[in-house]
């Protein structure tokens, strides 16, 4: 008996979200990585359920003007370990930036912040980060910082629908 108690996968729609951290408004790299994260995770939603993924993509651009507060650009270490002993290596935040990119610090900081289980990965990947304002999600954007975007119908498309019948 295979009997699916609860919800199934096709149940859930995901929207795409579009978070700008060229803006002023932007909050600072760890207020805005935890938004983040309920976004990826879903639990804004209210299907929303631990064991399954039902969380939104998020497309984050602007990333090389993001807010740092403090002296974090300076300070804040991130490490890389091999399995080899004495192989451990650290790289301050600002090298990282310059070497990666933002999109890198804000990838490590949701990282982070998501549930160390199967599904980070997963969730992670429905991040979009891109240093620029340009990205190729464009029409994919329902949401952008929390306001959702209206559609306007296609006038040309509705008045040659007209003129040919």
């Amino acid at each position: 008996m295979s009997q699916t108690i609860g919800k199934t996968r096709l149940a859930y729609s995901r929207a795409w979200h579009h978070v700008s951290l060229a803006s002023r408004s932007t909050p600072s790299l760890g207020r805005l990585a935890s938004r983040i994260a309920i976004l990826l995770q879903g639990k804004h939603k209210p299907i929303w359920d631990p064991s399954t993924d039902c969380g939104d993509y998020v497309v984050a651009t602007g990333c090389n003007d993001m807010l740092v507060t403090g002296r974090k650009k300076e300070q804040k270490l991130y490490y890389k370990q091999t399995t080899r002993p004495g192989a451990l290596k650290s790289m301050n935040m600002e090298s990282l930036m310059r070497k990666w990119g933002g999109g890198e610090v804000l990838k490590r900081a949701v990282r982070g912040m998501l549930p160390k289980n199967r599904l980070r990965d997963k969730r992670l990947d429905r991040l979009k980060v891109f240093e620029g304002e340009a990205h190729p999600y464009k029409t994919n954007l329902m949401k952008f910082e929390g306001r959702i975007r209206r559609v306007e119908p296609d006038v040309k498309a509705e008045t040659l629908k007209q003129m040919s019948s």
